[in-house]
């Protein structure tokens, strides 16, 4: 049986699908970071046998975060952490975010976000054709962003 990674692994390995790419992460347009988002995405992780444990969030909307408003797209992995008695403890999120300043084109799309959960019996495949089907790709996904952050937290 092949060993699944550690939640504690999964930063390096979003990195690692990064540069695979074979471009420097500055040259990167968004659909190439989808890609290694999405190669990320169906890597199976060691997580707690409980419902909605590993999913996988795509949003975007204009926000202020530390300055002037900014459209950005964060491609984001969740995993439930349980305590030593198998409860729920917290969720760890992987983030991906790409920032892109703010053009009334991006503005216009407004917010939007949407969860795939690996126990939840959909296909990865089908949710991801969904999201890049929508109006909204369209006008993003050859974008390059201005600021490409990848980070993890606790929620």
């Amino acid at each position: 049986m092949t060993r699944r990674p550690s939640t504690d692994e999964a930063v390096g390995l979003l990195k690692s699908e990064l540069g695979s790419e074979r471009r420097a992460l500055d040259d990167l347009v968004t659909e190439d970071l989808w890609r290694a988002f999405l190669r990320f995405g169906r890597r199976l992780f060691d997580v707690p046998d409980a419902p909605d444990a590993d999913g996988l969030l795509f949003q975007y909307g204009t926000h202020a975060f530390d300055g002037p408003p900014t459209f950005a797209l964060d491609l984001t992995r969740q995993f439930e952490v349980s305590d030593s008695d198998g409860d729920h403890d917290h969720y760890v999120q992987v983030h991906c975010e790409l920032r892109y300043g703010l053009a009334p084109a991006l503005e216009a799309l407004g917010s939007f976000d949407s969860w795939f959960f690996h126990d939840a019996g959909d296909d990865l495949e089908e949710w991801a054709q969904g999201l890049t089907g929508r109006a909204a790709w369209a006008t993003i996904h050859r974008l390059k962003p201005t600021e490409i952050r990848v980070y993890q937290e606790w929620v």
